[in-house]
């Protein structure tokens, strides 16, 4: 099955302080990536080509980095999940910057049935939080994408009955239980 799936946002910002968030991905303090809600993004070393880690069972390598611009991961797991996911940061004028989402992927095996029930909500919802936190990390207000009944089930499944409510908060926020 062919997969494309993209979320972006649009942001009334310059676009070198959008890929500094970009450039943020996976270090201890994150502005992008929604670690208090979701398995944080790790790497074998800083953000760079050929650095290896993923977030929980989502593996990758970064195949593909212009800092500032744009991140591309390759999935090396789970089974099944052949292409690439990655962020972009588009300036569209001085002002105006759009920071998108793209997961571009076949499925095969197992994948043909744990990407639509399982790792297409739980990843539409996790992409939906880290804009969401984008957008209040440069200060902005965000209207929170509500998680459905079938992510909070899912979340609550997988965590075995320790997930995280979601939430942002602009205190000291504790990595995720999921």
């Amino acid at each position: 099955m062919q997969v494309l799936n993209i979320h972006s946002c649009k942001l009334e910002v310059s676009a070198d302080k959008v890929g500094a968030l970009l450039d943020s991905l996976s270090s201890s303090d994150d502005p992008l990536w929604p670690w208090h809600l979701w398995p944080q993004m790790k790497f074998d070393r800083p953000l760079s080509v050929g650095a290896r880690g993923g977030h929980g069972p989502i593996r990758y390598t970064v195949a593909k980095y212009e800092p500032g611009k744009l991140v591309k991961f390759c999935f090396t797991g789970p089974r099944g999940f052949d292409g690439y996911h990655g962020y972009e940061v588009i300036e569209i004028g001085k002002v105006t910057t759009e920071l998108r989402q793209t997961l571009k992927m076949n499925t095969h095996g197992p994948a043909l049935f744990s990407w639509p029930f399982l790792f297409c909500p739980l990843h539409d919802a996790l992409i939906e939080d880290s804009l969401t936190k984008a957008q209040l990390s440069l200060g902005f207000s965000s209207d929170i994408h509500k998680w459905s009944l079938w992510v909070r089930c899912l979340r609550w499944i997988l965590s075995r009955g320790k997930s995280s409510s979601q939430s942002f908060s602009s205190g000291k926020e504790v990595p995720s239980q999921l």
